[in-house]
């Protein structure tokens, strides 16, 4: 039995569930591109693929609505794929475990994928839908949103026709967005030389838990834990205090995620672990106090673990730890020109062990101004380098810089007035959305941007607003209706 099928509006609930059961991690999205693919054809709807792997589907006018001007509606084909840890699912094969919960749609142990499955759902309903008025529709689900935008670098000036684009993106019902940040990845290589153990040391692991986590630009300032932080807060102290050695440091898992999970194996003489284990208590405390209004499931373990094969040598070890530890993150830099909007920001991603003498450390930077978009990744640079390690940088995406002039805007908010009886917030969002690349390469591209509440997105935490998804479906609706003609 179908867990959604009782929710209004069915159409939406029964393409999401179906959309939740097709593994899409980024860089995998075959499997729901080819479900997408013989939906166009059981349809009977014209389709085409590009090089990169993005998808067009086309949909005629409906009667008396062939003169009114081409819409795009578009959404990614790819999920963030977080878990928490325990949480048995392979995000390239298992199908996503949804439940409803009270006014939410959730997921058992991981991501739900509302970002963006939401949006592929509205727009699968909006194509096999008989009974709805619109004009000309172009559906374009991309590649690789979350991890590079890289379908929508590649996509080509001909695929599509449309005048107006409507981004099915966003994750504020209510909320109407004419604008969003520009952003790039800043990774760091350290190269280390492992070490023989020091003469009977004993082996800790310290953990931290139980975070929320969450969206790099939407939940930046929200003043959420960073696991990467605090454990390297913990590692950075008891390395001067007790002479302790690290041996391992796996914290967080992706880049356009807040790292909800850390932890670290150190060494330690076994005359210090008294004091050692007491500073834990200490610090425990002091971090719990700090983010108990925020991060009040925060958790962290102090536990003996088995003897590492080696730890890695005294220099770059320091020069790693204080490296996390200057490195900022969170909110930099609050708009002047849009009050309550981030402007800058920057995210401590994560710390791997990628090789037997090789650590990876991953950050993102985002701003709605490219310039200090530039400099906080050049501030994040010189932190690196500083600590020899070796930076690259990635070409990074444009922002979206908001139209209050935009023909489209005025429908939808017009529209969502008299659907709901208040005027929407609009707003840019402190997220990457896609807008910005489309604009380069249509550059008279008329677009806005709204979608259902989610919150979470991801984490596990991630759920879906039941209510706010049948007003998006709502608005949607009336938009597509209310598209001008073709002048």
């Amino acid at each position: 039995m179908k867990k959604l099928s009782k929710i209004e509006p069915s159409a939406l609930w029964k393409f999401f569930e179906e959309i939740s059961a097709i593994p899409r991690p980024s860089k995998k999205e075959e499997q729901i591109r080819l479900y997408l693919v013989k939906f166009a054809e059981k349809n009977k709807l014209v389709h085409r693929v590009d090089k990169a792997g993005n998808l067009l589907i086309k949909k005629p006018a409906t009667k008396g609505m062939e003169k009114c001007k081409t819409v795009v509606l578009q959404s990614h084909l790819d999920m963030v794929g977080e878990k928490n840890s325990g949480t048995n699912h392979d995000f390239e094969k298992d199908p996503i475990q949804v439940y409803i919960d009270g006014d939410w749609v959730k997921a058992k142990g991981t991501t739900l994928g509302a970002d963006d499955g939401i949006g592929i759902a509205a727009q699968m309903a909006v194509l096999e839908a008989n009974d709805i008025t619109h004009g000309p529709i172009e559906c374009l689900f991309t590649v690789d949103e979350e991890t590079g935008l890289s379908g929508a670098f590649a996509l080509e000036k001909d695929f599509f026709e449309g005048e107006i684009l409507l981004n099915l993106d966003s994750e504020d019902e209510g909320e109407i967005f004419i604008g969003c940040a520009g952003g790039n990845d800043t990774t760091a290589v350290f190269k280390f030389i492992p070490k023989k153990l020091p003469p009977k040391h004993l082996a800790f692991e310290v953990g931290v838990k139980g975070l929320r986590g969450g969206h790099s630009g939407d939940d930046i300032h929200k003043g959420l834990g960073n696991s990467n932080k605090i454990v390297n807060r913990f590692l950075w102290n008891v390395t001067k205090s007790f002479d302790a050695r690290l041996a391992h440091f796996d914290g967080g898992n992706l880049r356009n995620a807040i790292a909800r999970e850390a932890k670290a194996i150190f060494t330690i003489a076994p005359e210090h672990f008294e004091a050692c284990k007491a500073y834990f208590e200490q610090f425990s405390k002091i971090v719990k106090e700090e983010l108990k209004t925020s991060e009040p499931d925060l958790a962290m373990s102090l536990t003996r673990s088995d003897l590492p094969e080696f730890v890695i040598n005294r220099k770059t070890q320091r020069r790693l730890l204080d490296s996390l530890y200057a490195c900022p993150h969170g909110v930099i830099e609050w708009s002047r020109e849009m009050p309550g909007l981030v402007e800058t920001s920057t995210n401590l991603a994560s710390v791997k062990f990628i090789s037997e003498n090789e650590i990876l450390v991953t950050t993102s930077q985002r701003s709605s101004v490219d310039s200090a978009r530039q400099d906080i990744s050049d501030h994040v640079r010189s932190i690196f380098e500083m600590g020899k390690a070796n930076v690259s940088k990635t070409t990074g995406y444009p922002g979206w810089k908001p139209n209050t002039d935009s023909a489209i805007l005025d429908i939808t908010k017009n529209c969502y007035k008299e659907l709901f009886g208040n005027e929407p917030v609009v707003r840019a969002i402190h997220a990457g959305l896609e807008c910005g690349l489309f604009l380069e390469k249509y550059p008279t591209l008329d677009m806005v941007s709204f979608g259902p509440t989610i919150r979470g997105a991801h984490s596990p935490d991630e759920r879906l607003d039941i209510a706010s998804s049948l007003k998006f479906w709502k608005l949607l609706l009336s938009v597509l209706e209310k598209i001008p003609r073709k002048k």
